[in-house]
């Protein structure tokens, strides 16, 4: 079969598709041909390892998991003779940002694993860019305690973590106010957010407005920046480390003292998660954006836009050779 492999930590050159094995499912696995995958934040970093401390979950001197794919959708091909879940046939969709994998034809998942069967309403590409966003998003909103009827601003609502954030906001019923530019205001509308900042006609951080929550999905702007919009308990969370890692030693600070603060939740995934961004999915609560698809072999440009931090919503990994849909 085939699968991006890459055996050194560095730039996008460092990937390389080859022919490798099909692996064989265990009793208690399910083997999966994959139709779709993505590149996003999560490989790009694993990928990269541009923040050292992430070596020590994927290899300190190289990687332990040379596929990367922390998305996934396809259907099932066999299972291991103690699997109950699944059929050959199913067509299923998950993520895993420990095991990976997505970045090849077929990939081995244990049936407990953070994955489910397909939204019945989405396609292939679709359902494969359903949960590396939302679910960074879902950790996020929930360590921000955010209830029914509080005002939010999402920053760079166009990305696939701020898009994701948009729509689900809305689904628990808060008012948004989302940070983008000119030729993105109406997508962003289109999401559902009620305030629509665009930041190269306007300074954001000059509105009147006061916020319970600010959730920088880019990582661009600060604490320092936004606590002035903060009302008085309200919470800033980045999706990055923020200068010299300052939101780390800001957030433990925070720990300490009462009033507008900064957070840094640890993300984490579960197979409620899973199951409840498809169930949002099928009511039509949530539809991931779709930005670019590339073929496999054209994974090395797949990164570079990605990293390009250009893209709106997702880009998607056709990996094999059926139709996304």
């Amino acid at each position: 079969m085939k699968a991006a492999i890459h055996t050194k930590y560095g730039p996008p050159e460092v990937v390389h598709i080859r022919e490798i094995s099909k692996p064989t499912p265990a009793a208690n696995e399910v083997l999966v041909r994959v139709h779709a995958s993505t590149v996003n934040r999560t490989d790009c970093g694993f990928r990269s390892a541009e923040y050292f401390v992430s070596r020590f979950f994927s290899g300190l001197f190289k990687p332990k998991q040379q596929i990367l794919g922390c998305e996934f959708s396809g259907t099932v091909e066999s299972v291991g003779e103690s699997v109950l879940t699944y059929q050959a046939g199913d067509r299923i969709f998950g993520y895993n940002d420990i095991r990976f994998g997505g970045h090849a034809e077929y990939l081995l998942r244990d049936e407990q694993d953070t994955m489910t069967l397909m939204p019945q309403n989405l396609n292939f590409a679709e359902a494969a860019a359903l949960t590396e966003g939302a679910h960074y998003a879902l950790c996020n909103i929930r360590a921000a305690k955010v209830e029914a009827g509080q005002q939010v601003m999402v920053y760079g609502a166009t990305g696939a973590i701020g898009s994701a954030a948009v729509q689900l906001l809305k689904y628990f019923d808060t008012e948004v106010t989302a940070v983008c530019n000119t030729p993105n205001i109406d997508l962003i509308r289109s999401l559902g957010a009620d305030y629509v900042i665009d930041y190269t006609m306007e300074d954001f951080t000059k509105t009147a407005k006061r916020y319970d929550f600010i959730f920088d999905a880019v990582g661009k702007s600060s604490f320092g920046a936004c606590k002035k919009l903060l009302k008085e308990n309200g919470v800033y969370i980045s999706t990055e480390l923020g200068k010299n890692a300052e939101n780390i030693w800001l957030a433990l600070y925070g720990l300490l003292s009462g009033g507008k603060r900064i957070l840094f939740p640890i993300p984490y995934i579960k197979k409620e998660d899973i199951i409840f961004l498809k169930e949002l999915a099928e009511r039509g609560k949530f539809k991931p954006l779709i930005d670019r698809i590339y073929p496999l072999d054209k994974i090395r440009e797949a990164y570079q836009y990605v990293e390009s931090r250009q893209k709106i919503g997702n880009v998607v990994l056709k990996i094999n050779s059926e139709e996304t849909n």
